[in-house]
């Protein structure tokens, strides 16, 4: 590792280390579990949403997509927010703004007040993961920080199983507007929680000297751009690791919208699944999912510990990730439904291990008071092209099958990998090149 960096003034700490920072992480970790369970009460519920409201699948892209839209934008508002106010406020006004949200889109009753609810949800929503990777980027060493995103991203595949194990069976017993209610309430607790738990690193009242010098010294090197404001964003747009890390999380994160938001639905459409069944089997593909957090973060760990620079092994991942991607592909032809199901899994498998890569690269090619920016930027991007992907996969299905978006969801990533390979550098080249 190289510790030609300010940090390495520091003193060399001692295996004492604490533990502070994984218990922020996991703290993080639960945040995107209430997340996830907010944003996929609607998904999970829309079979029996759409039959009472009779709506189409058209009409279900438009919500799904008004969320996608706001929750783009915040991305790259709340990176923004988050780098002046910091974490810990940022956070928690955001949870407590999508818990509210949650909980009102049970009073919805027509598709312009769903798609009001959901737009609203995004606004708070769009927070979560900017406001992650800058603790991230704060509080790990570079060795450590693909594990510490593939905790709190895991959180997404928890969260969506959880939805899909627990929120049919509210509304069936209950109702479905007040399987909104319930899940919304989680964010509260969450913010107990976090309040408690988080403060930044120079005034935690819990961190010791021992792991805040473990902390600094395995911090990257010091800006590739200190300046502020518009003179930031022009020095931004000539770094092409921006770019390589916007355009590749462009093209992949349209594949877990689409199974995120789409599966309940297919297996109610294609497959025939019941409420009650879906909350059977939906929840499985996102377990898998939840290994390839793991797996792509365990992974570019150790060979990052075996001697590989940071940028190639986070690369490499993403490249041995597609292939098992491109298992989506088949799923919508084969007729065994499980067997649908499995593939679908070997799919989100090697999905979540691309995307914790992609999550972790702002923090491992930028400074620390870009890093909210740079993520926000990416997902600003993400969101605005998987919004036109939902609204595509809606109208394909309405006129055609799920088809051709099985196969879209299986290809881009490899796109999104060449992009990476042709883009991302070391951050001291760039800065070479731009000199």
């Amino acid at each position: 590792m190289d510790n030609s960096r300010s940090g390495a003034l520091l003193p060399k700490p001692s295996g004492r280390a604490g533990k502070t920072r994984w218990w922020i992480v996991w703290t993080l970790f639960f945040s995107t579990v209430t997340n996830y369970i907010s944003r996929q009460s609607f998904s999970v519920l829309s079979p029996m949403i759409t039959a009472q409201y009779h709506l189409t699948h058209t009409d279900l892209a438009k919500i799904i997509g008004s969320f996608q839209i706001s929750y783009a934008i915040t991305w790259l508002i709340g990176g923004i927010v988050l780098d002046a106010v910091g974490s810990r406020v940022g956070l928690a006004a955001a949870a407590i703004w999508w818990s509210v949200m949650n909980i009102l889109t049970g009073l919805a009753s027509s598709v312009f007040g769903f798609a009001f609810f959901r737009f609203m949800l995004g606004i708070g929503e769009g927070f979560n993961w900017p406001g992650a990777s800058k603790v991230v980027a704060e509080w790990f060493p570079r060795e450590e920080r693909s594990l510490a995103v593939a905790i709190f991203d895991s959180g997404s595949s928890v969260g969506g199983a959880l939805a899909a194990l627990t929120i049919p069976l509210i509304a069936l017993a209950f109702g479905w507007r007040w399987a909104f209610a319930a899940s919304g309430l989680l964010g509260f607790v969450w913010l107990a929680v976090w309040l408690r738990v988080y403060h930044p690193l120079d005034s935690h009242p819990r961190v010791g000297a021992e792991e805040v010098a473990l902390i600094k010294a395995g911090r990257d090197a010091e800006p590739v751009t200190s300046n502020h404001g518009l003179a930031r964003w022009r020095r931004l747009a000539k770094n092409r690791n921006l770019w390589g890390i916007v355009l590749g999380r462009a093209l992949t994160d349209p594949i877990w919208w689409f199974y995120v938001f789409w599966l309940p639905q297919y297996l109610s459409d294609a497959r025939g699944f019941s409420l009650k069944r879906i909350a059977l089997f939906a929840w499985i593909p996102f377990v898998a999912a939840d290994l390839g957090n793991f797996t792509g973060g365990w992974l570019s760990g150790y060979c990052i510990r075996r001697g590989v620079s940071v940028v190639r092994a986070r690369t490499w991942i993403c490249l041995v990730s597609c292939l098992p991607i491109l298992a989506g592909i088949p799923a919508a032809r084969v007729h065994n439904v499980y067997f649908a199901l499995a593939l679908i899994c070997v799919a989100l498998w090697g999905y979540a291990s691309w995307s914790t890569m992609g999550l972790t690269l702002p923090s491992d090619l930028f400074p620390q008071e870009v890093v909210g920016s740079v993520t926000g930027l990416s997902g600003l991007a993400a969101g605005m092209v998987s919004a036109g992907f939902t609204l595509l996969v809606g109208i394909l299905v309405d006129r055609f099958s799920y088809r051709p978006a099985f196969v879209a969801a299986g290809l881009l990533p490899v796109l999104a990998t060449i992009f990476l390979f042709l883009l991302i550098r070391p951050p001291a080249q760039v800065e070479a090149a731009l000199e």
